[in-house]
């Protein structure tokens, strides 16, 4: 079994007293979570709660108001950049280009290939569909082809925004078992989703729940805001 920890060793992602806000409008405040390697985590919440804002954050894509979030490895603090596969609502993909196109370019852009790109196809149901443009495809299959990016290249921790968008519950059922495979050799994920991720099967000590709520400053003032259970 190829053990995808990061560096070879423990891996942890800490947020500390993390806010995040949209404009002028305070989203979460003074959040604290941590993740162990094999871990995921599942955010939860109503449109406008901040989900995908605290994600980017994690990821590095925006700013926090106020906090830290950081990936520890061996003792060590390193950059989630570079350590993470971060997959957005949208399919970062050129329509011109071939499937095998595509991930070629992502799996030489986040280097340490994983598993070549036919077998990463063939994980996800796609292995006979490498020639055609990805313009070509259809919602679904635009959805799993993004999903094999993650596999292409090695990356413990994986930051997944509704990642079974567009996926039939067939493909859902697939990407369940990609995901628990991925936390059983040791990866960690952070996954925003409205529905059930199918991951309870990875067993409980496995999978936490953070839920956002609506941030009202009358109502809360300055209390943490989210739930993990």
């Amino acid at each position: 079994m190829i053990n995808i920890r990061g560096i070879g060793g423990h891996m942890r992602l800490v947020a500390e007293n993390l806010s995040g806000e949209r404009g002028d409008n305070l989203l979460f405040n003074s959040l604290c979570a941590s993740l162990s390697d094999g871990q995921a985590l599942i955010i939860t919440g109503p449109n406008g709660a901040g989900k995908s804002t605290l994600l980017r954050i994690i990821a590095g894509l925006l700013p926090a108001s106020d906090g830290t979030v950081w990936l520890e490895i061996d003792g060590a603090q390193e950059p989630v950049m570079a350590h993470s596969h971060y997959l957005s609502t949208l399919n970062a993909m050129k329509p011109a280009l071939s499937v095998y196109e595509n991930l070629k370019f992502w799996q030489d852009f986040h280097g340490s290939p994983l598993h070549d790109i036919d077998e990463a196809l063939e994980i996800v149901g796609l292995y006979n569909i490498d020639h055609l443009p990805y313009g070509y495809l259809s919602t679904g299959q635009k959805r799993r082809v993004t999903i094999a990016t993650l596999l292409c290249s090695h990356r413990p921790l994986w930051l997944l925004d509704e990642p079974t968008s567009g996926l039939d519950t067939h493909a859902q059922a697939m990407f369940a078992g990609v995901m628990r495979e991925h936390l059983k050799k040791g990866g960690m994920i952070v996954a925003v989703t409205h529905i059930a991720l199918g991951l309870e099967q990875a067993g409980s000590d496995a999978v936490q729940h953070l839920r956002l709520e609506d941030y009202q400053l009358g109502d809360h003032g300055a209390e943490a805001q989210g739930w993990l259970s």
